[in-house]
């Protein structure tokens, strides 16, 4: 039986041989299989529509073994689900059969079962590869799934599959990386959503916690702010009910084809096909950086990307390191403890406060309380009056609901934009402020004629400032919270780099020039300037460009653009320090000829 198209100037040939031969020939859709057919060795069925699915037998990588499995068409090794991943075939004799009872099987070359849907069985079951790339059993013509290839997933998410649990029947969906890539049952690494406290996805190696994403803040995980790069495409959802609790994405019409997909190398990805190159490019990987590994600054701890020359690891507003010989040896798992004890009392008034840690991703709410429904001033009141509550933030990003923790905090780190987290301490710990002296208030009168005047210079001011927005429009950057990293004034810069000193001055080119900058708290940047000669319209579009591009980057062989300026004719980016001078140095000495001669060329 023929399962896969036949050429065209074939099908005469072969509907005349059926007929003259006497027998019944009864059409195979390409899609499907209907009771008593089967798939053998070297056959497939393609998924209808634009016939973006493949399902049929594989030999990963260097293995001979045989394996039921489903692959994009356009890229024939990227297999992204296994039927008998722990059971390999020896040789091509697998068959999978839809058998005279209705049920689903593989069988190897011994007619043994290596393999079966679980399903109950339907004399008018029909399987199907659906243009979503979901292998389906059905009950004749009816819509709704006998079972379905997407709640047994393999290694790999893709749009319309769901992780989770399903609350109805007891089921947990995850994703399990393949043991090699030469074998594709069950490996070290799986990624899975874990709903105490609020949603998030964690990656776990055996019974250990590698990487997790941050908390749903009801648009995006809290600690993945690039998601919203490409959310338009491929819109997040999570959803919490009474049948389930499971995350998902959609994929617009408009979107190439996607996949997230937990690797055996221990790397969760997001790869988009691009059919230009007619490869997988990558637009997310996890863990991407030494503060994605979890609690890598222990208890209390605060993890920097910034700050590469204190190993990442800092504490959090009040706490100090708990044990400085172990922090001089760059072990910071024992994190940090509290300066000064908490004045709280069980039943009695407190006098602790709050800090407030900006722009970060919000710790494990794994023990954490959740009310989705109070504000957050009364989330305020109840983390004071409970003695056990060592902080507490917003639950979404629309700074309501509220989360509270009691134990010790785990595994936050800044990730601009990011949550507020707010932490309890002792007054102690906050400088006393002295209120502001009253100060007499003078009021001007007017007379008419001077109110007139500067009725005239306020609405040729505001039109002035129309025209001066239009005209700038084209390279102005817009305070988006979702953009990944955040806008700076002015002040700030010249702040941490001396207002530009020369001391601070690292290296120039064409348009730009770096200088080093370092906060208060001993956290260094790299501050890329740029030069008043490249502060035309296409010199403001190329930066606008850069920053919209640099804010979606996440990679450990890229410097990460942490914060921009857009201040006046100011054009300033700030970028993870990165120490030991620049590359070309490094690749071809201080004293290159060529190199010499280069920037001979672009000065003059």
């Amino acid at each position: 039986m023929w399962l896969t198209r036949p050429p065209p100037d074939l099908l005469p040939f072969l509907l005349g041989f059926f007929v003259l031969s006497g027998q019944i020939f009864a059409a195979v859709s390409l899609d499907k299989l209907e009771k008593g057919q089967n798939l053998t060795d070297g056959q497939t069925l393609v998924s209808s529509g634009l016939g973006s699915y493949t399902l049929g037998f594989f030999s990963p990588g260097k293995s001979t073994k045989r394996y039921l499995g489903i692959w994009f068409t356009v890229s024939n090794d990227t297999v992204y689900w296994v039927a008998n991943r722990d059971r390999p075939i020896d040789g091509n004799s697998g068959v999978l059969l839809l058998n005279d009872g209705g049920s689903l099987v593989l069988l190897d070359g011994a007619r043994r079962p290596v393999w079966s849907a679980n399903f109950l069985a339907s004399s008018a079951a029909v399987v199907q590869l659906l243009d979503t790339g979901n292998l389906v059993v059905r009950n004749g013509s009816s819509i709704a799934y006998l079972w379905q290839s997407f709640d047994q997933p393999t290694d790999t998410l893709l749009p319309d599959m769901r992780m989770g649990k399903i609350l109805w029947n007891g089921d947990e969906l995850y994703i399990q990386a393949w043991r090699s890539d030469d074998d594709p049952s069950p490996g070290d690494y799986r990624r899975v959503l874990t709903t105490e406290g609020l949603p998030e996805l964690v990656l776990w190696r055996g019974g250990a916690k590698i990487y997790r994403t941050g908390p749903w803040n009801g648009k995006l995980f809290n600690g993945v702010p690039e998601a919203a790069n490409y959310s338009n495409m491929y819109p997040l959802h999570v959803t919490i009910s009474e049948t389930e609790r499971t995350y998902g994405y959609k994929a617009m019409p408009y979107a190439p084809l996607t996949r997230v997909v937990v690797n055996h190398t221990g790397f969760v990805e997001r790869l988009v096909w691009d059919k230009s190159s007619r490869a997988w490019h990558q637009f997310f990987i996890g863990p991407g950086e030494p503060c994605d590994s979890y609690a890598r600054c222990g208890p209390f701890g605060l993890c920097d990307p910034a700050a590469a020359a204190k190993s990442y690891c800092g504490c959090l507003t009040g706490f100090s390191v708990a044990s400085p010989l172990e922090a001089a040896l760059k072990n910071f798992t024992g994190g940090c403890r509290r300066n000064v004890a908490l004045d709280c009392v069980a039943g009695a008034m407190t006098t602790d406060k709050f800090a407030v840690i900006r722009g970060v991703k919000l710790p494990d709410t794994l023990n954490a309380s959740v009310d989705k429904v109070i504000t957050m001033d009364e989330c305020e009141q109840r983390c004071s009056a409970n003695c056990s509550c060592v902080a507490y933030a917003a639950a979404d990003i629309n700074s309501t609901g509220c989360v509270i923790w009691t134990d010790d905090i785990v595994d936050v780190r800044y990730d601009p934009p990011g949550q507020d987290l707010y932490v309890r301490l002792a007054k102690a710990e906050f400088a006393e402020t002295k209120p502001e002296s009253k100060r007499s208030l003078t009021v001007p009168i007017f007379t008419p004629v001077a109110a007139v005047v500067i009725a005239f210079i306020l609405i040729g001011f505001c039109a002035w400032a129309v025209w001066w927005r239009k005209k700038i429009r084209i390279v102005h950057i817009p305070e988006d919270p979702e953009m990944g990293v955040r806008s700076v004034n002015l002040a700030t810069i010249k702040s941490i780099t001396a207002k530009f000193s020369e001391n601070r001055f690292i290296g120039e080119g064409g348009f730009s020039k770096v200088y080093k900058g370092e906060s208060s708290d001993g956290r260094m940047f790299a501050v890329k300037r740029l030069k008043p000669s490249a502060l035309t319209i296409e010199g403001k579009k190329y930066f606008a460009r850069e920053v919209a591009v640099m804010a979606g980057l996440r990679h450990n062989n890229l410097l990460r653009l942490l914060a921009y300026c857009n201040e006046g004719d100011e054009r300033i980016l700030i970028y993870t320090y990165m120490e030991n001078g620049s590359l070309n140095s490094h690749i071809f000495g201080t004293h290159c000829p060529i190199l010499i001669q280069l920037k001979y060329i672009a000065d003059t």
